[in-house]
């Protein structure tokens, strides 16, 4: 069963080429990376602390690891250049070639948060 904002069938597809295989040269196999991601996007979704992931998504430990593991082995940055070098049909500001324009496409994960006094104020008085 796919819950909200979990990676359809077709995402599934396109990413988990990407990722290192599940069964690892010596110990035992990883858990299934599909439901791994899942709860990392859970995660990341809705800034809940580790300790909070549901149990759907395995052990809130093994997802941890996992996530600040192939951090450290660059493998998020493999897929985000991927997936960047994708083609990118239908887009206003592709290039030539199919790709994104990255001067113009990005994703920005800043939050600006205003003052608590700011908040419910009436302009005008």
């Amino acid at each position: 069963m796919i819950n909200r904002g979990d990676l359809s069938n077709e995402q599934w597809e396109r990413l988990k080429s990407l990722l290192p295989s599940e069964k690892p040269r010596t110990g035992k196999p990883n858990h299934d990376h599909r439901r791994v991601v899942n709860g990392i996007l859970w995660i990341l979704r809705t800034g809940a602390p580790w300790r909070d992931l549901p149990e759907r998504y395995g052990k809130w430990q093994s997802v941890a690891t996992r996530f600040y593991r192939w951090q450290k082995a660059g493998i998020w940055n493999q897929i985000l250049a991927h997936l960047q070098a994708m083609p990118a049909a239908g887009y206003a500001y592709a290039s030539l070639e199919g790709r994104l324009d990255w001067e113009v496409h990005y994703v920005d994960g800043t939050v600006i948060r205003a003052h608590q006094h700011a908040a419910g104020g009436i302009l005008g008085r």
